[in-house]
């Protein structure tokens, strides 16, 4: 038999997110340089035209850089956070709204400092100008590349799916649910006779495990993803192993899955899955706890600050269209089922829970209209600062729920107590990805969302949480 087909390029979503992470900052640093170049030209300009002859005019120039102006691609990085999923660096549409929104921010907090800064010349507007300008179109060059690369039929992977039930047709209902499409789905194998020609959403079953090999080699298939449920044949697996042994990426399909919609997919999952991922692979280190807690307790501290500057001005649209109380506490159950109570801004109309507890919801009767712009700027969540600096609450975390709600959920949904090996948080995975849940089936999908979380976080990860929600809260787009 012929060699497999080997792509020369086959990156993982890491692997292209750090390219896209390296190919901004030495777009930034560009603009930088030629920001600082601008600088010195405007100023050339301005002396030639008041009389002084070129060449004195150079040597009269001279350009003090501040320290901060060398960390301005670190801060266009930070601007750019949103973007750096590669599904999303992948579509024209969302990087060219990210690329847009990134020099507005940057330009209202540099308006921002620039007004209460006691020496205006320590903040070249020209400069500062020029940079936001150059960085947004030498970005907008560089992702142009990476669409390109990323689109390119001829690079991206050939991806096979072992098994066409219930967990391979879910992989295909999360492969289309993207655009554009990160690799070319191939189609399945299956050994099921009944499952012969079979097809879904248009992608075949084009033979079986004893043909494995052949079908990699004639479709060129550079991944192949195992979605069985059970036990796979020991014929079945022998195969798998020979064609991993010729250098073809072999994946669970969980693993697809997660990369695909940055969720755990519960529905798919075996029973000792929770032990594995929790306890066997994700016993996070006691620097990463320490680290968490001194940003919860720089974060608690901050936030508690703005709370007493807002609150003033909370309570009285509160009370001037709804009365009083302007608090309203819940129990609510934290890390290891430990009951504590948080503390909101009241959003609702008084006894809006009089027919019983039941979830926020959008467009929910219940919600004032102060309600509904607390609600969206994030605001109401402000008094819970002082549940992250006593520990019972982090800045990031799963949502945290009610007792009498954990009691159904975990009932009615596989793994759904696994939330609680976390403290809860301000914000989250879930909350920045899928916001408020009225149904089970709703609810499922935020559970994927925090377990996605709870497996993989990291504080890189919990820092880009915190800086999506300011984000969520100057677009006034949460719910």
């Amino acid at each position: 038999m012929a060699d497999i087909y080997r792509p020369s390029l086959r990156l993982r979503p890491g692997e292209q997110r750090s390219i896209l992470l390296l190919g901004d900052f030495i777009a930034s640093v560009g603009a930088m340089a030629g920001a600082i170049y601008f600088w010195y030209e405007y100023l050339l300009y301005n002396l030639i035209e008041s009389g002084l002859p070129q060449g004195r005019a150079e040597r009269l120039i001279q350009i003090d850089v501040p320290f901060w102006f060398y960390l301005l691609p670190l801060v266009w990085l930070l601007l750019m956070i949103e973007s750096y999923d590669v599904h999303t660096a992948g579509d024209w549409r969302k990087t060219l709204r990210g690329i847009a929104v990134a020099p507005i921010v940057g330009l209202l907090g540099y308006s921002l400092i620039f007004t209460f800064n006691t020496d205006p010349t320590s903040l070249p507007r020209i400069a500062v100008g020029a940079f936001l300008v150059l960085a947004s179109f030498l970005t907008l060059a560089w992702r142009g590349a990476f669409i390109r690369i990323y689109t390119s039929s001829g690079l991206t992977r050939r991806v096979l799916i072992v098994g066409a039930g219930k967990a391979g047709r879910s992989l295909v209902d999360a492969y289309r649910k993207i655009s554009p499409l990160p690799f070319q789905l191939i189609g399945f194998i299956d050994d099921d006779p009944a499952k012969k020609k079979y097809s879904y959403q248009n992608y075949f079953v084009i033979g079986d495990s004893e043909h494995l090999l052949d079908i990699v080699e004639e479709y060129r298939i550079s991944d192949v993803v195992v979605a069985i449920n059970g036990e796979i044949k020991g014929e079945t697996f022998q195969t798998i192993l020979d064609v991993q042994e010729q250098g073809i990426e072999v994946m669970r399909m969980p693993i697809l899955y997660e990369e695909l919609t940055q969720r755990v997919p519960i529905e798919h999952l075996e029973s000792d899955w929770v032990i594995r991922s929790f306890v066997d692979q994700v016993r996070v280190s006691a620097m990463y706890e320490l680290s968490k807690r001194l940003m919860d307790i720089l974060g608690g501290v901050l936030g508690t600050i703005i709370f007493v500057i807002v609150f003033p001005f909370i309570s009285l649209a509160i009370v001037l269209e709804t009365g009083f109380p302007i608090f309203y506490s819940q129990p609510r159950l934290g890390k290891g089922a430990i009951l504590f109570n948080i503390y909101k801004f009241r959003t609702m109309k008084q006894n809006a829970e009089e027919d019983g507890i039941k979830n926020a919801q959008e467009n929910d009767p219940r919600v004032t209209r102060v309600g509904s712009f607390l609600r969206k700027t994030r605001l109401d969540e402000m008094p819970q600062f002082w549940n992250v600096l006593r520990g019972e609450m982090s800045l990031v975390g799963p949502r945290a729920e009610r007792p009498e709600l954990v009691a159904e959920y975990q009932k009615q949904i596989p793994f759904y107590r696994a939330r609680l090996l976390v403290k809860p948080g301000l914000t989250g995975w879930a909350q920045i990805n899928y916001g408020y849940v009225a149904t089970i089936k709703e609810t499922v999908v935020k559970l994927e969302y925090d377990l996605y979380y709870i497996k993989h976080r990291t504080l890189g990860m919990d820092f880009s949480i915190v800086l999506r929600t300011i984000g969520t809260v100057i677009r006034r787009t949460g719910r």
